[in-house]
């Protein structure tokens, strides 16, 4: 009995699923549409500062966000590191050295309102040749809350600056108010 139920609700399913009628009559064409309000473009803010860190700046400068970020930013770090037949090698921060005497680390950190580079680390900070200490370049780039999430290698400047779409023309460089 169960084979023969099973058999004819089948039957009725296979059925009811060709069923298929004329098309209806054409209905009355919709009103437009109003316009909506535009939407916000997420732009990264990013920045270049040139560093000479010394005793009498404490072995770190600390730059202001003006005006401040959203809390929900991240901001990313970036060294450059070497120059590659005139192609700048970036590294991300954190970044360590090892020498006989130490070991050295430039480092960073941000708040909502600045964002510092500064020298790290075990090591006797006056015994770096200015190879070392003057003249390194940062690139500083806030990542929009809204991007955090994204599944990429925060620490390939290169992936980075490819995700938010950003050229080398796009970093402002920002000096020291002295």
């Amino acid at each position: 009995m169960r084979k023969i139920t099973a058999i004819l609700g089948l039957i009725g399913i296979i059925s009811f699923q060709a069923c298929e009628g004329p098309v209806g009559p054409q209905g009355p064409p919709g009103l437009d549409g109003f316009d909506g309000q535009d939407g916000v473009n997420i732009v990264s803010e990013v920045f270049e500062v040139e560093v000479d860190f010394n005793d009498g700046n404490g072995y770190q400068e600390i730059f202001t966000f003006d005006p401040a970020i959203v809390e929900s930013d991240v901001v990313l770090a970036f060294i450059q590191w070497e120059n590659d037949g005139g192609t700048p090698i970036w590294r991300a921060l954190p970044q360590t050295v090892f020498f006989e005497e130490g070991v050295l680390m430039y480092n960073y950190d941000f708040t909502s309102g600045d964002f510092s580079v500064f020298l790290d680390g075990p090591l006797d900070y006056s015994l770096l040749t200015s190879d070392w200490t003057d003249n390194q370049l940062f690139r500083v780039v806030v990542v929009p809350g809204d991007f955090s999430g994204a599944r990429i290698d925060w620490t390939d400047y290169e992936a980075v600056t490819k995700h938010l779409g950003l050229t080398d023309e796009d970093f402002t460089k920002i000096e020291l108010k002295k």
